[in-house]
């Protein structure tokens, strides 16, 4: 039988681009199948922006912004209004492949954030995969939101942030005001902490669980995940496994040959990702212990935020620093100049510097962002997050000197260096994570 699979994707912040990525390498090692992708137009004018293999249609669901409705400026606006209708809206768009393809949906893949794709996988009789892009301690903590509620209650973390938490099956410990924003604190009646709240509920019910993680990575949580579920794998780092098109463009800012009169280990590469980026002050307090101490950097900053940095800034430093408003990461971190990342937290900024074998300075947001620093910092050691969770002068010029110029810094680059080893041996030819692939394509080919 011709089978046909719906791909489900949340349309915000990098989640479509991944699973589009792991779609790219399931569809190639299954040519006879084909594979529709529902996102927002806006998302699939952006993923599919490069070629991509014919047995994937692309298809826009609505995005759930009324026509002339004007935007208040409230935190997740868009994915509120998004969520308000996606249920209908992707049910509908799924509908709509079948009839346009002639082939009944065999299987649903899709984004673990969306979890009312189990329930059209239910209607429809067919086996649900989810994809959870993040790591499998952020996965865990959604999925015990309840024991955690019931336990903490519900107070928020205002003048608790220091207490731990030891209940967690497969963590040694946690503080509570790193976990995410949604399950203690924060608004938690909120579209977006509502759909991770029945996310977690969910999810065990699926036929199979992707990760992008790796499983030496997170042992002990894996261990307690892998036991809920009927199969969860580990398939990536995707960084490794699927890498997206923007990894090897071109490096238009002149970065790699920056960076080869540099020496091993001493320049600080900083980006921030595509959503979060430091407030003014911050980017200030940055620039001056960056200045005041002649350390090499690397600067991803977008031209509109240049305009923070102290006056006269980029002239004086033009010896020994260079502010790009894009830098091609991956091949910047595997450049043996560069001595730490100073980033947000977010998973693949954490996942690239593990495959890059480059430590790690943090200044978490949102989201996943501080439970991904407390992993880096406590659990696998591998960096150091700014102390009191904002760029101040002190707190910078003391990670730095931690990092590059401490033993305990020679220590995170070892530690980081081993974890890159066993990355690259879990997606070698005989490793786990592409075992693990092996058998998501045979759940979704079955």
């Amino acid at each position: 039988m011709a089978r046909h699979v719906a791909v489900l994707a949340f349309p915000f912040a990098t989640h479509a681009g991944l699973l589009l990525g792991l779609l790219r390498r399931l569809a190639s090692a299954t040519p006879n199948i084909t594979f529709s992708f529902f996102s927002t137009a806006k998302s699939n004018a952006s993923t599919f922006s490069v070629p991509t293999p014919e047995n994937i249609k692309a298809y826009d669901v609505p995005d759930g912004v009324p026509d002339g409705y004007v935007f208040a400026g409230r935190p997740q606006e868009d994915i509120d209004l998004f969520l308000k209708v996606a249920p209908e809206n992707f049910r509908t768009g799924v509908e709509k492949a079948e009839e346009e393809i002639g082939k009944r949906v065999s299987c649903v893949v899709a984004d673990a954030f969306l979890w009312f794709s189990g329930d059209i996988a239910e209607e429809k009789g067919v086996s649900w995969v989810p994809v959870w892009t993040s790591a499998a301690c952020s996965l865990s903590v959604h999925v015990y939101t309840d024991l955690i509620r019931q336990t903490v209650g519900l107070e928020g973390v205002v003048g608790r942030e220091d207490e731990i938490l030891d209940f967690i099956p497969g963590f040694s410990a946690l503080r509570l005001s790193d976990l995410p924003s949604g399950i203690i604190s924060g608004n938690l009646e909120s579209p977006f902490a509502v759909m991770l709240h029945k996310m977690g509920q969910s999810v065990q019910s699926a036929t199979a669980l992707a990760i992008n993680s790796f499983d030496e990575l997170e042992p002990s949580i894996m261990k307690d995940v892998k036991a809920k579920f009927r199969y969860a794998l580990n398939i990536g780092p995707f960084n490794l496994t699927s890498p997206p098109p923007s990894s090897n463009v071109a490096d238009d800012h002149g970065c790699i040959p920056w960076l080869d009169n540099h020496k091993a280990r001493s320049v600080a590469y900083i980006g921030f990702g595509t959503v979060a980026t430091p407030p003014p002050q911050e980017l200030k307090a940055m620039a001056e212990v960056l200045e005041a101490n002649k350390i090499p950097f690397l600067w991803s900053l977008k031209d509109s935020s240049t305009s923070h940095l102290p006056d006269g800034f980029m002239k004086r430093t033009n010896e020994y620093g260079k502010i790009v408003p894009w830098a091609p990461q991956v091949q910047v971190l595997a450049h043996d100049s560069i001595g730490v990342f100073i980033n947000h937290c977010g998973w693949n900024s954490v996942l690239e510097s593990i495959a890059a074998g480059v430590p790690i300075i943090g200044r978490p947001f949102f989201g996943d962002h501080h439970l991904n620093g407390w992993m880096v910092e406590n659990v696998w050691k591998i960096g150091t997050r700014i102390k009191g969770g904002v760029f101040t002068k002190l707190a910078t010029v003391k990670a730095l000197e931690l990092v590059l110029f401490r033993e305990e810094g020679k220590k995170m680059k070892a530690r980081v260096d081993n974890l890159k080893e066993l990355a690259l041996e879990a997606v070698g030819p005989n490793g786990i994570s592409t075992r693990n692939f092996t058998t998501l394509l045979n759940v979704i080919t079955q």
